[in-house]
């Protein structure tokens, strides 16, 4: 399909202006996609509104939604699934008059693909246009019924122990496609693991989804080690060793996105466990406006990390969005006249025009090492992956103190234990006072399904668990409803008031809140209005779907200078720092509360280290 003709058609219907058109063709062509997918992953243009626009212009109806149960079998066994997913065409049903097969499509314009499946399926075809993540998921339905009604048919033997009974049987089409839709489906729900689990009479696959652990697929027992054996291939690993961990990769392209997948395997009593990490490698790099900050803790963000030198710590437990947080920061300073390297363990994502270092502790590359190496590559910004020891933090002092900016992490509950962790690791607190720019801790809460989410009034207890002064109430959630108005957004998100306005932030289509979203009390008592998970098929019946964070950030100004060259604790050092406004996590997480994106329990789970800290 030319470029120009889509443009052409996408133009004259109103879904794109002439500017808009402009920059999206040059940089489509320039990166060698679609123009339709360039304007979709950029969110430039609603794919419904493309899809649309160009049934339109073929003349034929759009479809909401595919029944993939009502899908008849004949026509899939007819369709291969590799050209369904390739071409993005899939036979839904036969229409009563001259046997006609009406076939999704995501791309009217696409006739070849159309008289492929015309041949395939020896009958004339009707398009109807559907979304690709509606048609995706069609897909993965309709074809892993047909897997598992094949698995279920020859899966009551007995387990496969034999290597050459394992190659055999690893090599049968339905054990193949069964892993293959592993990939798919997890992609396709935003899984961040998959963990493949013996139990006694089956196996069962969970994906991590949005942190947390939900099982999705079985089955049985007798297929066990045939699919441990396709992973172990996929993954260029020995499948005759059983008795030792074994650790690979496997490259996908999925969704037309490349996938690191990286493979850990572990003996079990009752069969070897597999758990796979999905990275994918040509994600949009987040911008730190994606990552759900009030604009004061963004505003002081962006000041640090445009600073000439010093530290700058992002800090909380594993998997709380850390080195996110520290890719969107060093994706907002990557400039030619800058020379960003970074050293991490292990590199999760491939950032264009920064010199990427991985740690090696088998031949002794470790962060220390890699960071003094890097002294000597005339460095403007280095970014550690992680300060977990003297040497790498008494190295990362030295280099903020001659000339350069060093961001990385630490393992603390909040901003302030930051100080003393880096004091038992034998950092000197003058050392610490004149280096240090600035802390934020972080966490990631779960957002609240924007289809499902049901409304309620809080309650004071609410308000009490969420940290609030009762005797303080109506001051503190004036401050909260502030915040919550100048939480930053690429796209603005229904407010929790019905019709409230939005307003412009600038001029890259980011957007804060408006206050009057926040500004009217929701009854008498000047109660807020607050959302619950209810769970619906949009979500996967958790309430939930995607996770944004939650912030607390904490500047080394005069009053936390003086608590730490004073040797002051973590909680003195917190109270000096909220004399110029830091929020605690847990009021970040009020912030986001009050602004509809998420529920208290959510908040709560994730701020609870900090209680247990604060309670000892």
């Amino acid at each position: 399909m030319e470029q120009s003709y889509v443009g052409e058609i996408l133009l004259s219907r109103g879904v794109v202006n002439a500017t808009q058109l402009g920059e999206a063709v040059s940089a489509a062509d320039e990166r060698g996609v679609a123009l339709t997918d360039f304007l979709v992953a950029t969110r430039t243009v609603e794919e419904e509104k493309l899809v649309r626009a160009l049934a339109d212009e073929v003349g034929i109806d759009y479809l909401e939604e595919i029944a993939a149960d009502m899908v008849p079998e004949e026509l899939i066994e007819l369709v291969p699934i590799t050209f369904a997913r390739n071409h993005q065409v899939l036979p839904i049903r036969i229409l009563d008059e001259d046997d006609v097969v009406q076939v999704a499509v995501t791309n009217p314009l696409d006739l070849f693909a159309l008289d492929d499946l015309r041949a395939l399926l020896g009958r004339p075809v009707e398009p109807i246009a559907v979304r690709r993540e509606t048609i995706d998921d069609a897909i993965n339905s309709v074809y892993e019924r047909k897997d598992e009604a094949a698995l279920r048919e020859d899966g009551e033997g007995d387990d496969v122990e034999e290597l050459q009974d394992l190659i055999d049987m690893t090599d049968e089409a339905p054990v193949i496609r069964w892993v293959n839709n592993l990939f798919y489906t997890s992609v396709q729900e935003r899984a961040s693991d998959i963990h493949i689990e013996p139990h006694n009479d089956k196996v069962v696959v969970r994906y991590r989804i949005d942190g947390k652990l939900v099982k999705r697929k079985e089955a049985p027992r007798g297929f066990l080690a045939p699919i441990i054996a396709r992973v172990k291939i996929e993954a260029g690993l020995n499948i005759a060793e059983k008795r030792l961990p074994q650790d690979g990769r496997i490259t996908k392209k999925i969704r037309g996105k490349i996938i690191d997948v990286r493979v850990s395997t572990v003996p079990n009593i009752g069969g070897e466990r597999v758990v796979m990490r999905l990275l994918d490698k040509e994600n949009v790099m987040l911008d730190l406006v994606d990552l759900g900050f009030a604009k004061r803790e963004l505003d002081l963000l962006q000041f640090l990390i445009r600073r000439p030198n010093g530290i700058m710590l992002v800090t909380g437990p594993t998997g709380s969005g850390k080195t996110t947080t520290l890719y969107g920061a060093l994706n907002q300073i990557n400039t030619p006249e800058k020379n960003i390297l970074t050293v991490e363990n292990p590199v999760e994502y491939e950032l264009a025009g920064i010199g990427q270092m991985q740690v090696q502790k088998k031949i002794g590359l470790t962060f220390a090492s890699g960071l003094r190496a890097f002294l000597r590559q005339d460095p403007d910004v280095i970014m550690v992956g992680e300060i977990r020891d003297h040497e790498t933090a008494d190295i990362a002092i030295h280099a903020s103190l001659t000339g350069h900016l060093v961001l990385s992490t630490l393992h603390t509950n909040d901003a302030a234990a930051a100080i003393t962790r880096l004091v038992d690791m034998g950092i000197q607190e003058f050392q610490i006072s004149s280096s240090l720019l600035g802390v934020l801790a972080q966490r990631l809460v779960r957002r609240l399904c924007e289809k499902c989410r049901q409304p309620y009034r809080a309650t004071h207890e609410n308000l009490i668990e969420l940290g609030l002064d009762i005797s303080r109430m109506n001051e503190e959630l004036e401050n909260l409803r502030k915040a919550a108005a100048t939480t930053v957004l690429r796209e603005s998100a229904p407010p929790p008031v019905p019709d409230a306005e939005v307003g412009a932030f600038d001029d890259q289509s980011t957007q804060i809140r408006d206050m009057s979203a926040f500004a009217t009390p929701l009854d008498d008592e000047g109660m807020p209005l607050f959302y619950k998970p209810v769970g619906c098929e949009a979500c996967g019946h958790t309430g939930y779907r995607g996770r944004i964070g939650i912030y607390e950030m904490m500047m080394i100004d005069e009053p936390v200078r003086r608590a730490i060259l004073a040797k002051e604790d973590s909680k003195s050092i917190q109270r000096a720092a909220r004399q110029n406004g830091m929020r605690l996590l847990r009021e970040d997480g009020a912030r986001q509360v009050i602004a509809g994106v998420t529920s208290v329990e959510e908040v709560l789970a994730a701020t609870q280290a900090v209680d247990i800290e604060m309670d000892e």
